[in-house]
């Protein structure tokens, strides 16, 4: 499990934007960084600032994956064929916390990774409690009886403020990744920029 060793919302705040689109973001009453320097001049930012940044804020989007795992699906999207970017995000969004988030099934992708550790889902029949496990086109994923009465649940469930993708599709208790999404199709609250993070690894 890779556990989150920060605030959540530190980040939204150290990136100045609303990462996730929760109405609870801090950034919505601050924009200027954490602490005491966090209001002073912003200087000149670098190319390898920029894409540093970049890295940061979609690694924090995914759940804080760790350096390792995140260097891991970066390989991978290298040996794949075609756009590097395209790849990564595709490999990011077939992660099982991430379509369960994209699911409605959890809040936020902590909630999800949570559900996901403490043994709420099946895949294709099968308990799954990694929440880094690889869910291919076609799968079927499934709530387990607990869950399905779980008010982090039935909260998400009800949430106004993002909708189930095209490429995620749900019914009732059991949901089904219909396809890998291109980047254009992936519903990020803020713009997200896969190509600097791969000039980041590729200097």
């Amino acid at each position: 499990m890779s556990k989150r060793s920060n605030a959540k919302y530190k980040l939204d705040r150290r990136m100045g934007e609303n990462i996730w689109g929760r109405p609870k973001s801090p950034v919505n009453k601050r924009e200027y960084g954490p602490g005491q320097h966090g209001q002073r001049r912003k200087g000149k930012v670098s190319d390898f600032g920029i894409q540093l940044r970049a890295k940061q804020k979609l690694k924090g989007y995914y759940g804080d994956v760790t350096e390792k795992q995140f260097r891991k699906v970066y390989a991978e999207a290298v040996r794949m064929k075609g756009d590097t970017s395209q790849n990564l995000i595709g490999l990011l969004e077939q992660r099982l916390d991430m379509v369960i988030y994209r699911a409605k099934w959890a809040p936020t992708v902590f909630a999800a990774r949570q559900i996901v550790n403490h043994g709420h889902i099946w895949l294709n029949g099968v308990r799954c409690n990694i929440g880094s496990a690889r869910v291919k086109p076609g799968d079927v994923l499934e709530l387990g009886p607990k869950a399905r009465e779980m008010a982090l649940v039935l909260e998400a469930q009800s949430l106004s403020e993002r909708d189930v993708p095209e490429y995620v599709s749900v019914e009732g208790n059991k949901a089904s990744y219909v396809r890998v999404p291109a980047l254009d199709e992936v519903p990020y609250p803020v713009k997200m920029e896969p190509n600097l993070v791969v000039e980041f690894y590729s200097r």
